[in-house]
């Protein structure tokens, strides 16, 4: 499924012009090569350009490489020149040795290098014409590796000049390069087309993807830009060791997978790594995702919608697009009306979504989802639902819930990768929400301090995952006075009782009874609430107006029919972490309406 939907991407990125024609490879060049007519290099041009770089907090303005398209590079281990070389130890046969320049090594891989660079690349140009061709040719006769070894533009590169890319251009012309001829070009295209025609060594075979008898891929080219993974890239698909071999196939030939699929795929899954609007972190893992339309809203919406960032999609626009997806409630699906005020959507247009990790060379796929993308608007406006305790709707990013889960004094803001997934595919497919997330949220609620203790986002996780699991809308969205769940009213007692100790001393506590009890008091509230009621009878005194209080403090008591449970289990505990929220959020409301009445 993914190899054949990575495929049908890359046909419509191609008719958008986004991905590279067949044969070409984007390389990141730092120097330009200028030769002049008799193929003497008599400059090397920094072509780089200065970027600010941010890393963190902090900025700082680096030189970075051109990338430029080349002819496609060789994947092939071992030597193996490519057409129009970009590899300094190819092109000039020299190793960069303590500031020295030297032809030699152990096995002598500058001189085969060399000499195969210049055998493929005098084989290709023949017959072909231009003065910088001429030049080039020159340059591949004429360049002797030991007359070169001081060189003064190459040790004027130091360091540098290993590590980094090159390009040829004639002297004078440096906007005028090698690889852009046309006449480079078309052969190149000729050339590729053959190769492809024939085949690493002939294998042909019907392709897993298209169904076709055509060759088989024998390498498959590179991934790159999946957090962790290898800088040079990993390999999505493929096969080193013989217990891997099938039926004396060896390497990517286990795959049956074309050259010309093979090409589309990782094409197109570079393309979705390389752009941020279809790509996410989720602490070490890298989450792709695309629609299949050439219409990027798609991931504009999505990204607003569950990552809580944004494009092209205006704030306050896509939070009425979630509201109205939310007006009925009991709809399974999002219906054509419900997508009017994004006309460009379609909502039977296949969505997807994967996980990557790397694992050594090679990529590991940790999850894939698809759906319609109404489906995937719909489950996303559900859960954004489940997680609101006000009237006042308001959508939580993933990375929102991500920092609810880890601790204020933690140095490691990592989370369990498995816990992120699990609720990502969760939220994604309408399914169930990890136990774990409320069990990590209601140990956050116990242990933390100060007023992250339980807010908005907390209390909504709780809500969303105790109204999931029982499959019914049991807690509200705002204070439920028809709750007479026990621990929804031992939560609901304990912030009156709170309130009650906080208006008695003009909210001049430093510490209240939330600071020395709520644990205590969420998960053994027999134990507990005896000694609050006593204390509560202290504060009544000193309150403008007990009869409120008292009224409400019997109200729940008579719910509770006098009796406090022993215990509470993690579910109870998460519903008196409701109700507390719930119920301190309406007193605090009344206390702001009456002060606002009093300076009137």
């Amino acid at each position: 499924m993914l190899i054949k939907a990575l495929c049908d991407y890359y046909d419509i990125l191609a008719k958008k012009g986004s991905v590279l024609p067949a044969g070409y490879s984007k390389v990141n060049i730092h120097y330009l090569i200028s030769l002049t007519a008799d193929g003497k290099v008599d400059e090397i041009i920094d072509c780089q350009e200065k970027k600010l770089i941010r890393s963190g907090k902090n900025a700082k303005e680096k030189k970075v490489p051109v990338e430029m398209v080349l002819p496609q590079r060789t994947e092939k281990p071992g030597i193996d020149a490519n057409i129009v070389e970009h590899r300094p130890l190819y092109i000039f046969g020299l190793n960069l040795v303590k500031d020295h320049l030297t032809p030699e090594d152990r096995t002598d891989k500058a001189k085969k290098s060399h000499e195969a660079f210049v055998k493929e690349n005098l084989e290709f140009i023949e017959n072909l014409q231009s003065p910088l061709i001429s030049a080039y040719k020159n340059f591949l006769i004429s360049w002797k590796p030991e007359e070169e070894v001081e060189n003064k533009w190459l040790l004027g590169l130091g360091k540098d000049y290993q590590k980094s890319g090159f390009a040829f251009c004639l002297s004078g012309n440096p906007d005028r390069l090698l690889h852009e001829k046309s006449a480079v070009k078309k052969k190149w295209e000729e050339e590729y087309r053959k190769r492809a025609e024939k085949g690493d060594d002939t294998r042909t075979a019907q392709c897993a993807v298209t169904g076709e008898q055509v060759p088989i891929a024998r390498i498959h080219s590179k991934i790159k830009g999946v957090y962790g993974g290898l800088a040079t890239g990993s390999v999505l698909i493929g096969f080193n060791n013989d217990s891997e071999n099938s039926y004396g196939n060896e390497q990517s030939y286990n795959s049956n997978i074309s050259e010309t699929a093979m090409k589309k795929y990782t094409e197109a899954l570079n393309f979705l790594l390389s752009a941020d609007k279809h790509k996410a972190m989720l602490d070490e893992m890298t989450i792709v995702f695309w629609a299949m339309s050439s219409q990027e809203a798609y991931e504009d919406l999505f990204m607003k919608m569950f990552l809580g960032q944004q494009d092209q999609m205006d704030a306050e626009k896509t939070d009425a697009m979630l509201r109205n997806l939310l007006k009925d409630a009991r709809n399974v699906q999002v219906t054509e009306e419900r997508l009017q005020s994004l006309d460009i959507i379609d909502p039977n247009v296949d969505f997807y979504m994967l996980g990557l990790k790397p694992n050594s060379s090679r990529l590991s796929v940790k999850f894939i989802i698809r759906r319609k993308y109404a489906d995937v608007l719909w489950n996303i406006a559900k859960f954004q639902n489940d997680l609101q305790v006000s009237d006042d709707f308001h959508s939580v990013a993933l990375w929102q819930i991500k920092r609810e889960i880890i601790s204020p004094k933690s140095k490691n803001d990592k989370v369990n990768p498995a816990l992120m997934s699990r609720l990502l595919e969760a939220i994604l497919n309408g399914g169930i929400y990890p136990v774990s997330l409320l069990e990590t949220i209601i140990r956050r609620v116990k242990t933390d301090e100060g007023s992250g203790k339980i807010n908005a986002i907390r209390a909504g996780i709780i809500k969303a995952c105790i109204n999931n699991r029982e499959s019914k809308e049991e807690l509200k969205m705002s204070l439920d006075k028809t709750n007479q769940t026990s621990a929804y009213l031992c939560g609901r007692l304990f912030a009156v009782l709170e309130k009650l100790q906080q208006d008695a001393s003009n909210n001049s506590l430093n510490r209240t009874i939330k600071d020395a009890y709520f644990a205590s008091a969420s998960a053994k509230p027999a134990l507990v609430f005896p000694k609050l009621i006593r204390l509560a009878q202290n504060h009544l005194n000193k309150v403008q107006y007990p009869v409120y209080y008292n009224k409400l403090i019997g109200e729940i008591v008579d719910g509770l029919q006098g009796e406090f449970p022993e215990t509470l289990r993690l579910t109870d505990q998460g519903r008196f972490d409701v109700g507390y929220y719930q119920q301190n959020q309406d007193l605090w409301k009344k206390s702001s309406k009456s002060e606002e009445m009093e300076g009137k």
